[in-house]
């Protein structure tokens, strides 16, 4: 997963507003007082007018505009030259960013009662929404709810774990742990590994939980029951059909997931043996290439198919055609310019970072900016003459070119539609990286048989279906633990209950509440919600077989290219350019003529590996 760097909305310098005090009727009251007694006073409580919260929104916008382009260039400068004194330029600024977000999170609470317009009570509450952890107005919970956050990410952040190595003392961090859990086959050592990077986060456990009760004040603060309630009601949508939509989604995908666990647990078993890995029951955690079980694409050549070569060699072919990093960023750019897009900004080329310094250090991972809400667009990659680097940038333009496109709206909708929009429009020119698309741009002679193609989409499912349960469930936990219906006493019992019930994997050793095994998770301790993963991967392929049947396309869903096509493009565009304005499902209407989200699409792309994988499991015990 990579990143996009949009022009920061939400966080602004914006001075502290007065709440105003609103009776149970919303309505003003106003109380006479005695003028015999000097002691007493006229208090006249009211709530604040129309033309009052459009001021309000016209300064938080023109504030944030300022703000934005500040807080932009300061990250850029942290991420593209890392120093001390670019890192506490970032960090004064940040700091900023998030004490003032706070404000203006509250203060537009104070407007919650106000008859506004659609489009100003959709700006107030993406204002609220901006935060993850809203904290009370209560200058000490705070400072107290800060503290947390900073404790919980050190702890995450200098994890690590020490064993003996032949007398000596060998000490991993978790990005080592996890590149063990991604080459090893000795199961001893991936269990040592699994459960030693578990010891980072049972001392989060009482401050997690202390969190979300600061969290949930906050929270009722800004008028939501629970926090529970606040993270679902950011999508346009009632929090509790929002929930069960997810779980709906989730149960179409479910027999295609199904399929592969069977499959995935057969290859694990002819591996390891039944005392490892049973051919029936939940596959253990620790044998799935994953810290946290949660992609499975390490396993890709135990339980590959006979005929998975896919005719061509799409690293090869990079080596091949290009002489250069750029001249992968210009092919990028051209399948955007193919469906009727404007070219990239000449500043995109000249502030952009392509390759790795040589002079000083600089974060390599792959993100998309918009360092000033219109045209100042860059790339941050130290790109590789790779196939994998190949569709990384063809992914990171989707970004460019979403935030390109929605540059009209005001300040606060420059957004996606919701938050697995922009990952899903990444995603989904990604999608279009096939042998045709090869084929038009010259690189191939002709298409290749599809024989090749269940190679393909049993990797890609290794990747993006593993996934889907997974992330479900990291939030549904959170959503129990933040609405009570899981507690404090039973966190990591909840855990594993919902990991075994959704993904069909257990601990390859005993849990207890000593242990706190979400916390082990970095999106966990780091407040990051996850749902907007979940979203995106089922996005992506809704906008595929959209933007395909838009295109003509006839065969295969995962055949597919979109590139040369401006009907499709047209299309893209105009859910491009909504931004945030309209809820999601208007924006989802737009590009794929329906306003729900829609799994099926996902069926439809894997259809040929789901025939092939049923074929595979004639006679193996499916389930758990």
């Amino acid at each position: 997963m990579t990143n996009q760097i949009s022009f920061p909305f939400g966080k602004a310098l914006f001075g502290t507003l007065v709440l105003a005090l609103l009776t149970a009727c919303g309505q003003a009251e106003q109380e006479e007082t005695s003028t015999s007694s000097v002691a007493e006073i006229q208090t006249t409580v009211t709530i604040p007018s129309v033309a009052e919260a459009q001021a309000f929104i016209a300064d938080a916008e023109a504030s944030l505009e300022t703000l934005g382009k500040e807080l932009a260039h300061v990250s850029w400068l942290a991420q593209t030259n890392i120093s001390y004194d670019s890192q506490v330029a970032e960090a004064t600024v940040s700091q900023r960013f998030t004490e003032l977000s706070v404000n203006l999170a509250n203060e537009a609470a104070r407007y919650n009662g106000v008859a506004l317009s659609e489009q100003d009570r959709r700006k107030l509450e993406l204002l609220k929404q901006v935060l993850v952890f809203p904290a009370p107005q209560d200058s000490e919970k705070t400072g107290e709810l800060a503290e947390i956050g900073s404790r919980m990410s050190a702890m995450y952040g200098s994890g690590q774990y020490c064993r003996d190595v032949n007398g000596e003392e060998q000490c991993l961090t978790g990005d080592q742990m996890e590149n063990l859990m991604r080459e090893s086959r000795d199961p001893a050592e991936l269990e040592e590994i699994w459960v030693g990077w578990r010891d980072v986060s049972p001392p989060m456990r009482d401050l997690y939980q202390r969190q979300v009760e600061i969290g949930n004040e906050g929270a009722q603060e800004l008028g939501y029951d629970n926090l529970s309630v606040f993270w679902r009601s950011k999508y346009d949508m009632d929090a509790d059909d929002f929930m069960a939509d997810a779980n709906d989604q989730w149960q179409r995908v479910k027999p295609l997931y199904d399929a592969l666990h069977c499959h995935v647990r057969d290859g694990l078993n002819n591996y390891y043996g039944d005392d490892v890995v049973p051919a029936n029951g939940p596959i253990p955690a620790h044998l799935l290439g994953n810290q946290w079980a949660q992609q499975w694409t390490s396993l890709y050549d135990l339980v590959k198919p006979e005929t998975s070569d896919l005719g061509y060699d799409l690293n090869q072919l990079v080596q091949e055609n290009l002489d250069n990093e750029i001249e992968m960023v210009e092919t990028a750019e051209r399948f955007f310019t193919s469906l009727g897009f404007e070219p990239l900004p000449d500043t995109f080329w000249d502030r952009s970072m392509f390759l790795e310094p040589v002079d000083h250090q600089a974060v390599c991972h792959a993100s998309a900016w918009s360092m000033d809400g219109q045209d100042d667009l860059r790339i941050k990659m130290c790109i590789d003459m790779s196939a994998e680097d190949f569709t990384t940038v063809h992914h990171e333009l989707g970004h460019n070119f979403y935030q390109r496109a929605y540059k009209e709206q005001p300040v606060l909708f420059q957004g996606s539609a919701n938050d697995g929009f922009h990952e899903a429009t990444g995603d989904v020119i990604s999608l279009s990286v096939t042998p045709r698309y090869l084929v038009d741009i010259g690189w191939l002679e002709e298409e290749p048989g599809v024989k090749g193609d269940l190679g393909y989409l049993l990797n890609l499912a290794l990747d993006k279906i593993a996934f889907l349960p997974f992330a479900l469930v990291v939030d549904q936990w959170r959503w129990q633990v933040f609405n009570g219906t899981v507690a404090p006493e039973n966190y990591n019992e909840a855990w594993w209950a919902l990991r075994e019930e959704y993904q069909g994997i257990t601990p390859p050793v005993a849990r207890n509440e000593s242990h706190f095994d979400p916390g082990a998770k970095y999106h966990v301790p780091g407040n990051t919600p996850y749902m907007r993963y979940f979203l995106a991967y089922i996005q992506q392929f809704q906008f595929h077989r959209a933007l395909c049947d838009t295109a003509g396309h006839d065969g295969p869903l995962n055949r597919c290219s979109i590139y040369g096509n401006e009907a499709a493009g047209q299309k893209l565009q105009a859910m491009l350019e909504m931004g945030a304005s309209r809820p999601w499902q208007e924006a989802m209407e737009e590009i794929t003529g329906q306003p729900e989200l829609d799994a099926s699409a996902i069926i439809d792309y894997f259809a040929p590996l789901q025939i092939w994988l049923e074929e595979q499991n004639q006679g193996r015990q499916c389930g758990w």
